[in-house]
C-alpha cells in the first residue's frame, strides 16, 4: 500500500518536473504567443517571402546603360600643369631656344621644371606662371611675350613629364600602387585595367572612390560586368580608388540544416536557396519547412527594432524557386528552426535520466517494503 501511494506521488510530481524544463537548443518562431511574451514585434519585422513581396526585397537590377555625363567630361578634358612637371617647350627655327647644341639628355631631364611656386624661367620672357594652366594657355602665353623679341614666333609646347597629379589605387588589384594623371583622360574603368585587374579574392560589389575627403561606393560588378556605365568616373588628382578583400562577404547558416556553417559570398552574389544547397538542404526528419528565416540586422535606436526577420514556408518545395530570387547579403543568418516534435524529442532526451532515476528509485522503495512486508 504505501509503495502503491509513493508510486502515485512520483507519478503526480512528474508533470511538474517537466513544466520546470527549459527546451535545449535554439529556436525560433513567430507566432503571436511567443512574440507576445518576449515582445519580439517591438523589436524585428517579420517580412514573410511570398510571390506578392519577393519583388519588394530584390535590389534594383544593373542593365547596360550609357554614361552621356562621363563622356561629356572627356571630350571637354584638358590636362592642368602643376608643380615637378617638367614642359617641352620648342621655338621653330630658333633652336638655341629649344634644347642646347650638342645635348643628347632627354626631353624629360633638358626640358623646363615647374617649381614649387607653379612657374619656370625662360629666355628673354624671363619667369613664366604655368601651374593651373592648360598647354594650349601656356602656348599663347609664351607666344605673346616673345614676340617682342621675334617676330612672329613659332611655340609648341607639350608635356615632357607628368609628375604632379597621381591617382591610388589600392587593394585587391594584380598591381597596386600610384597611376600618373596625363593628358590622356583616366576613368575609373582605366584605372583598374592599368592596375592588372581585380584578383580573384576581390570584393568587387563595394569598391570604394575616395576624393576630397567624401567616399563613394561604387559596383564594380555592375560595371564589368553588366556594362552599366554610371558606375564609371573620370579620375582626378588624388583620387583614391580601393577594392577591398572579400573576407567580410559570408553569411551563416544555421539550425536544423544537415551541415550547419559559414558560407562565403562568390562574385556574382548568392541566394537564398544557394545557401540551403550548401549546407546539404535542410534536416527533413527535424527541421519546420514554415520556418525558413533570414535574419538581417537593421539596428535603429529610433524605431527599437534590431532586425529584419525574413521568412520563408518550403513546405512545398516549390517555394525554393522563391529562394533563388531573394539575394543575401554579408553577415546575414539563415536559421531553419526545428519542429514541434523535434523539440519535445529534446526535453523527453532531457528528461529520459530523471524518469529512469524515478523509475529507480521506486523500484528500490517497492523492494524495500516488500522485505518489510515478509518480516
Amino acid at each position: 500500500m504505501k509503495s502503491l501511494v509513493k508510486n502515485k506521488l512520483l507519478i503526480a510530481f512528474l508533470p511538474f518536473v517537466i513544466a520546470g524544463c527549459a527546451v535545449p537548443g535554439s529556436h525560433l518562431t513567430v507566432d503571436d504567443d511567443a512574440t507576445s511574451n518576449q515582445n519580439i514585434e517591438q523589436k524585428v519585422n517579420i517580412l514573410p517571402i511570398t510571390p506578392q513581396t519577393i519583388s519588394q526585397y530584390k535590389p534594383a537590377d544593373l542593365y547596360s546603360t550609357a554614361n552621356p555625363a562621363l563622356e561629356l567630361d572627356i571630350q571637354k578634358y584638358e590636362y592642368r600643369v602643376g608643380v615637378g612637371d617638367v614642359l617641352n617647350i620648342t621655338i621653330w627655327d630658333h633652336p638655341e631656344l629649344t634644347i642646347p647644341a650638342g645635348s643628347y639628355r632627354s626631353s624629360a631631364e633638358s626640358g623646363n621644371w615647374v617649381h614649387s611656386d607653379g612657374t619656370i624661367f625662360y629666355p628673354y620672357i624671363g619667369v613664366v606662371k604655368v601651374a593651373g594652366k592648360s598647354v594650349r594657355e601656356i602656348r599663347a602665353d609664351i607666344a605673346k611675350r616673345l614676340s617682342q623679341f621675334i617676330e612672329a614666333p613659332q611655340v609648341d609646347v607639350n608635356l615632357a613629364s607628368f609628375r604632379s597629379q597621381k591617382v591610388y589605387v589600392t587593394g585587391e588589384v594584380t598591381n597596386s600602387g600610384v597611376l600618373p594623371v596625363t593628358n590622356i583622360p583616366m576613368t575609373l574603368l582605366d584605372a583598374v585595367n592599368q592596375s592588372g585587374g581585380i584578383t580573384d579574392d576581390a570584393a568587387w560589389h563595394e569598391i570604394s572612390l575616395t576624393r576630397n575627403g567624401m567616399t563613394e561606393n561604387i559596383s564594380l560588378y555592375g560595371l564589368m560586368q553588366k556594362g552599366d556605365l554610371t558606375q564609371n568616373r573620370l579620375m582626378q588628382q588624388g583620387d583614391i580608388l580601393h577594392i577591398p578583400r572579400n573576407d567580410d562577404q559570408k553569411v551563416f547558416v544555421l539550425g536544423e540544416v544537415n551541415e550547419p556553417k559559414m558560407l562565403k559570398i562568390d562574385r556574382v552574389g548568392m541566394s537564398l536557396t544557394e545557401a540551403l544547397a550548401g549546407v546539404g538542404g535542410i534536416n527533413e526528419y527535424q527541421a519546420d519547412a514554415t520556418g525558413v528565416f533570414v535574419i538581417r540586422s537593421q539596428y535603429d535606436s529610433n524605431e527599437g527594432t534590431i532586425a529584419d526577420v525574413y521568412q520563408l514556408d518550403v513546405t512545398e518545395a516549390t517555394a525554393l524557386a522563391l529562394g533563388t530570387e531573394f539575394d543575401l547579403q554579408p553577415y546575414d543568418i539563415v536559421y531553419v528552426t526545428a519542429a514541434p516534435l523535434s523539440r519535445w524529442n529534446r526535453v523527453m532526451l532531457q528528461l529520459m535520466p530523471t524518469i529512469t532515476g524515478f523509475n529507480q528509485l521506486a523500484q528500490g522503495i517497492e523492494r524495500t517494503n516488500n522485505i518489510y512486508s515478509d518480516n
